[in-house]
């Protein structure tokens, strides 16, 4: 973490993408936001779909991370995600948003939604979400 709070280049596809995870709150919710660039943007010059789901599933695993891990780090699978495509970004920050909607001891049901600078609804999510034991990463 260069700032506090604040996850960049952690992995390969962040590199990429150029995405910034937050867990700097401190309300449970994890956050991966990214100013939109035209290497984001589809043919329209819109923001990709491909890249609002990574964003939107970012932020859920993120979300479940801070229920055992409050520095957002603990891996978890995605297990299932239905994504819903609202609203075009086409400049500007976007902000991903994940929220626990319920589950139990091996699973998490996770609700994310993806926001523009004005607060417009981008895209939501809704996701089944388990916690990798460490031991099983190697």
């Amino acid at each position: 973490m260069s700032e506090a709070g604040l996850i960049r280049d952690e992995t390969g596809t962040q590199t990429l993408i150029g995405y910034v995870v937050d867990v700097s709150a401190g309300d449970g919710q994890g956050r991966c936001w990214l100013d939109i660039g035209p290497q984001h943007t589809n043919r329209h010059k819109a923001l990709h779909g491909g890249i609002i789901t990574c964003l939107l599933d970012n932020a859920s695993g993120t979300t479940g991370s801070l229920t055992v891990d409050d520095t957002g780090t603990a891996p978890f699978l995605t297990i299932s995600m239905n994504t819903h495509y609202l609203a075009p970004a086409f400049k500007g920050r976007v902000t991903a948003t994940g929220r626990v909607s319920g589950g139990g001891r091996s699973l998490l049901f996770i609700d994310a939604e993806l926001v523009d600078e004005e607060g417009r609804v981008i895209a939501t999510s809704s996701g089944v979400f388990k916690r990798v034991p460490q031991e099983k990463l190697a």
